[in-house]
């Protein structure tokens, strides 16, 4: 599979899995290959409501509101998930 492919897959299979959950704003952030493992990681980000609501003050404020990030990697022959895990940003200084 090609990154786009990979893309897709992984978009998919996020979608899917927070049915129910009222994520928006799905948003590619980074992909990788891994050739020593043979597998895709690909880290989407997401808004939920619960974000939005809580964080009226920061949006007002001019900074975003806070946002989910998923790592999903995919095995590339067969396209099989192996795992979705958060993607812990580094904190910000300053």
């Amino acid at each position: 599979m090609d990154a786009k492919q990979a893309v897709s897959r992984a978009r998919e299979y996020l979608v899917d899995l927070f049915d129910g959950e009222e994520i928006s704003e799905v948003g590619l952030e980074e992909v990788d290959f891994d050739g020593m493992q043979n597998e895709w990681r690909i880290t989407l980000g997401f808004s939920r409501p619960w974000d939005r609501r809580a964080n009226l003050g920061t949006a007002r404020a001019g900074r975003p509101s806070p946002r989910s990030y998923k790592v999903i990697r995919i095995h590339d022959p067969d396209g099989e998930i192996k795992s979705l895990t958060d993607r812990v940003l580094p904190a910000s200084s300053g």
